[in-house]
């Protein structure tokens, strides 16, 4: 028996992620949509979508990313990053869907100095941050057997993402610059889409927040400092301060995510971020 999965946000990186390892789920028939596909704001549609195809799993994809832009947009972003969420929560408690949702490591403020848990308190200092936490509440509030998997520092091969920035940027200059006192962990978007399916496939899922990134601390300078040797190119790499380089929206100065509870409850190995690294870069340089 077959389980039949829409997963919204299709074109973007965790979507493309999860078309590419979706041969490797043979029991389930994927139901890949994006914006020019299926409208997650318009309630009437997605109830037909979810009616017509027998969805069983939503794992919504679909995100408002453009974290710098958002700060003069902040309407648009809370209406994907909150208000489709809601939609999207309502019509799987009305059809007793399974859901799975992307959350952001923006819900914290930074100031820790221990990994975060899905309990410590959380204090966005950006639209976009507000616009994710806004999403999980009003998820939650609309549909509390939802999963909501909060993470951080996305790449992939797809898009636009600092990985594919930093190696393009390493082609053509001999040095840059990057901030190297805000500190997280990168996560390979093909290891959160393998991390979804295993919540998919799991039997017993605990509804709730959980957070998943790769294993491992970084900065984004020792990142960047990763990306050029592993492709093998020759830029050298200048560390500066956040106040070097000012941006419309407030990063977390410290982001790293406790993984404990994800781990425990669905049982799952997760690779250290310099290993991921390497196999996407070594995808990105066969293209």
């Amino acid at each position: 028996m077959s389980k039949n999965i829409l997963v919204t946000g299709a074109n973007g990186q965790l979507g493309r992620s999860l078309q590419t390892i979706r041969s490797g789920y043979p029991d389930c028939r994927f139901y890949f949509t994006d914006v020019d596909t299926l409208d997650i704001g318009d309630e009437a549609q997605v109830a037909d979508y979810i009616a017509t195809n027998r969805i069983e799993y939503i794992l919504n994809c679909a995100a408002y990313t453009a974290v710098d832009k958002a700060e003069s947009d902040a309407e648009s972003c809370m209406r994907v990053n909150c208000d489709a969420v809601r939609l999207l929560g309502k019509v799987a408690a009305l059809n007793r869907l399974r859901f799975i949702h992307i959350s952001t490591d923006y819900v914290f403020d930074g100031t820790a100095s221990l990994p975060y848990r899905e309990d410590d308190q959380t204090n966005p200092q950006s639209a976009y941050g507000r616009s994710k936490l806004a999403g999980e509440q009003a998820l939650q509030s609309v549909f509390p057997d939802a999963v909501i998997i909060r993470t951080s520092w996305l790449y992939s091969e797809y898009g636009s993402n600092f990985v594919k920035t930093m190696m393009n940027l390493g082609k053509t200059r001999t040095e840059i610059k990057v901030v190297a006192d805000q500190t997280g962990t990168p996560t390979y978007a093909g290891d959160l889409a393998v991390a979804m399916m295993t919540i998919v496939e799991y039997q017993q899922v605990v509804p709730g927040i959980y957070h998943f990134s790769d294993e491992g601390v970084c900065s984004w300078y020792d990142f960047a400092v990763k990306i050029m040797a592993s492709a093998g190119l020759d830029c050298r790499v200048i560390p500066i301060p956040t106040s070097e380089y000012p941006t419309p929206a407030i990063r977390p100065a410290y982001s790293v995510l406790d993984k404990s509870k994800i781990k425990t409850a669905f049982r799952l190995q997760i690779p250290q971020w310099e290993e991921s690294l390497a196999v996407c870069i070594d995808a990105l340089q066969k293209v």
